[in-house]
C-alpha cells in the first residue's frame, strides 16, 4: 500500500518520489498503476510528490483541452478525441474517471503546486495530490482557482485560512521554483517521472508489472 509521507507502514518499504503536475492524466495513471504493483507484491512506500509544470506560460483563464492538444502535439481532433477515450477506458480499468467533454480546460497549476508545497509540512500532500487530481479530472473544476484550491484543500483536512494565506502571501513561490529547478536540472523534462529508493528513474506511465519487478529490485538491492 502506498502512504503518505509522514507515515511509517509496516514490513518492506520503497521510497518513491513522483515529480508530476496535476494537469497530466498520466501522472494519476502511472500512480494508479503503482497502486496495483504494492498490492500485488505487498510492499509499502513513502510517496512523496515533487512539482513540475507541463505549461509553465498557460495564461491564468487557461485553454481549452482538445485546442491545447491540437496546438502542442499536433494531433487532429480524431486523434485527441481518440487519446481520450483510450485514456478513460484505462482510467476506468484503474478505478479513476477521467470526464473529458468539450468545455474540459488545462489551466496553470503554479498555485496548486504552492498549496501542494505547504500540504507537505502538514504531512497531508498525497491526499491533497490526489484529490486535486479528482478535482480537475473527475469532476471538471478549475483548479486555478483559488476558492477552489483552498475548498479542496479542505476536502483533506488542510485549514482553510492557512490555506488562503499561503495562495495570497505568495510565501512559498520561491521554494517551488527552486524545487522545480532541482528536477529539472537532473534531466528531467515529462511527467510523471518516478525515483524508486533515491536510485531508480523510470520516465512515463509504466504499467503495474513493471512497478512491481522495480520495487522488488529496490529493496534486494538496498538488503
Amino acid at each position: 500500500m502506498s502512504t503518505p509521507e509522514s507515515a511509517a507502514p509496516e514490513g518492506p518499504v520503497v521510497d518513491v518520489d513522483i515529480v508530476s503536475d496535476v494537469m497530466c492524466p498520466w501522472c494519476i495513471v502511472g500512480y494508479r498503476q503503482l497502486e496495483q504493483a504494492l498490492a500485488a507484491t505487498g510492499i509499502g512506500a513513502r510517496i512523496r510528490w515533487h512539482p513540475f509544470e507541463l505549461n509553465p506560460e498557460m495564461p491564468p483563464e487557461g485553454q481549452n483541452t482538445a485546442e491545447h492538444i491540437a496546438e502542442k502535439y499536433g494531433a487532429s481532433p480524431e486523434q485527441s478525441a481518440q487519446n481520450r477515450k483510450q485514456l478513460q477506458e484505462l482510467g476506468k480499468s484503474l478505478g479513476f474517471d477521467f470526464n473529458f467533454t468539450p468545455e474540459s480546460r488545462i489551466v496553470n497549476s503554479f498555485q496548486a503546486h504552492q498549496l501542494l508545497d505547504f500540504a507537505l509540512s502538514q504531512g497531508l500532500q498525497h491526499p491533497l495530490k490526489l484529490a486535486l487530481f479528482k478535482a480537475h479530472f473527475t469532476d471538471n473544476r478549475d483548479v486555478s482557482d483559488p476558492d477552489v484550491l483552498i475548498d479542496v484543500a479542505g476536502s483533506v483536512g488542510i485549514d482553510a485560512d492557512a490555506a488562503r494565506e499561503v495562495l495570497d502571501s505568495g510565501k512559498l513561490v520561491e521554494s517551488v521554483r527552486e524545487k522545480q529547478k532541482f528536477w529539472t536540472s537532473r534531466a528531467i523534462s515529462g511527467v510523471p517521472s518516478m525515483v524508486f529508493g533515491g536510485k531508480y528513474l523510470v520516465t512515463g506511465a509504466q504499467g503495474a508489472e513493471n512497478y512491481a519487478q522495480i520495487l522488488r529490485q529496490t529493496l534486494e538491492e538496498a538488503a
